[in-house]
């Protein structure tokens, strides 16, 4: 093993010295240097390609249609992702450093066999978000049928013909692989930035320039309720990527460096939400001024309009949109989750297929019913599960091995990290405190804070619990 002593060195893994561990297979195994291939505007991409997607826009023209004006969503959607940038770039460190996926990473504080927990929690979350980016983009292709063949819309099933076409087409690029996904976003994230700066300046044209769109008052009277919604909104912004702030190793460990990875989602994570989210609360804006309400959904929106070669292109750039991030977000991460639990026997295509099976079982359309139900039940709800995951894993690498892993006793059974049985019982017990604390507002009212805060105090919660039960134990 290469193993140099400056921290902000790269770490890399003979194959031979864990080939036949059974917590092992190609696609768990860490990348070699030569593997390291990604350079900024590699990462910056990959982020512009899951950071423009319909959900995106749907962030930012729901806190609008739940009373916000612009400058409150958009405050609310640039403060969520600076806050969650933190984590980002933080789990990402070990994926640089030694090349590892998050389940792998999770192995180091959780144990060898106790990492199944915390990867498959998190295969869970993005197993629904799998589904919510599949229904959308099937909703896209049906809107572009309805264009193309008009009677389209009397065929009761044509909503759901288009899903599985979409969901056939996620398919693919699983089985094609992980280099197919960095060609997709390195190719698509130009164009879909022009694409938001097209639709917002038709919204500039047709709401009659800026002023009128951005006047739209906020319908909160007091600061009490502003308070009152901002603070679980912000909560749903930070969840909106706490996925990805677990499993960033996961693309991490191709980077070429720390400064790549680093600069490449400081450049590509806050400022493309941001820009997104203002074209989505102009857009929903002036839908106000144009149809007379606010339509938080770009496929009903796109689906007013009387062009046809205005539907398609958009129809057509919704898909792009939506396929790079549900392939880039939602099927690297609970593929290799997957494949942790049984890595002889689960691959990345078996892993991202299962992923594939269960998003549909997951009743996507369920989970978009409003945006009450996206934002304050699904986001929040989840952000409680997953923010004690961090916590748990920030303060193992940093503050218990001060980035310092032995890279080969991750893929070994009787090692540093086999802990009791392979479970560390002390990550388990912050995990679960976590969760408690986090979620126990949302059965008891007086504690309803708790639950708006549910990522925030999970993660708390979860980081002092562990640091504590940790350096305890080594007395």
């Amino acid at each position: 093993m290469t193993n140099v002593p400056n921290k902000h060195e790269l770490v890399e893994l003979r194959a031979e010295e864990i080939a036949g561990s059974p917590l092992v297979n190609a696609d768990l195994a860490p990348t070699t240097i030569a593997q390291r291939t990604w350079g900024t505007y590699n990462i910056a991409a990959l982020w512009i390609g899951m950071s423009v997607c319909i959900p995106t826009y749907m962030l930012a023209s729901g806190l609008i249609a739940g009373g916000m004006n612009w400058w409150q969503a958009i405050l609310t959607i640039a403060l969520g992702n600076l806050i969650v940038l933190v984590p980002m770039i933080l789990n990402a460190h070990a994926g640089t450093k030694y090349g590892i996926p998050f389940p792998v990473l999770a192995r180091a504080s959780f144990g060898t066999l106790g990492s199944n927990v915390p990867a498959l929690l998190r295969a869970v979350v993005a197993c629904g978000w799998f589904g919510i980016q599949t229904w959308i983009g099937g909703q896209a292709i049906n809107a572009m049928l309805v264009v193309l063949v008009p009677s389209w819309t009397s065929l009761a099933v044509g909503p759901w013909i288009s899903f599985a076409l979409f969901w056939a087409m996620n398919v693919y690029f699983i089985v094609e692989g992980t280099e197919s996904i960095r060609w997709l976003e390195s190719l698509a994230a130009p164009f879909l930035i022009v694409v938001g700066l097209a639709l917002l300046a038709w919204a500039y044209v047709k709401g009659g320039g800026f002023g009128p769109i951005l006047s739209q008052p906020s319908k909160f009277t007091t600061f009490g309720e502003f308070w009152h919604f901002f603070i679980p909104a912000l909560t749903g912004m930070v969840g909106f990527w706490a996925t990805l702030s677990l499993n960033i190793p996961d693309f991490s460990r191709y980077a070429k460096s720390q400064r790549a990875q680093m600069m490449g989602q400081a450049l590509g994570l806050p400022t493309t939400m941001t820009l997104y989210a203002f074209i989505g609360v102009a857009v929903t804006s002036a839908t106000i001024i144009i149809f007379g309400e606010a339509i938080w959904d770009p496929v009903v929106l796109l689906a007013k309009f009387h062009n046809p070669f205005i539907i398609l292109l958009a129809m057509v750039s919704l898909l792009v949109a939506t396929l790079t991030t549900n392939i880039a977000a939602n099927v690297v991460s609970p593929a290799n989750d997957l494949a942790n639990l049984m890595p002889r026997k689960i691959s990345f295509r078996t892993g991202g297929l299962i992923t594939a099976a269960v998003g549909v079982l997951m009743m996507p359309w369920k989970l978009l019913t409003d945006y009450g139900t996206y934002i304050f039940g699904w986001l929040i709800g989840y952000s409680g599960f997953l923010g004690p995951i961090a916590g748990v894993l920030i303060a193992d690498y940093f503050f218990i091995h001060r980035r310092e892993l032995k890279l080969k006793d991750l893929y070994i059974r009787g090692g540093a990290y086999e802990f009791t049985n392979g479970v560390n019982l002390r990550a388990m017990a912050a995990l679960v405190c976590g969760i408690v604390v986090a979620l126990i507002g949302l059965f008891i009212n007086d504690l309803r804070f708790l639950y708006d805060y549910a990522w925030f105090v999970g993660f708390g919660v979860a980081f002092v619990v562990y640091l504590v039960l940790m350096k305890s134990s080594a007395k």
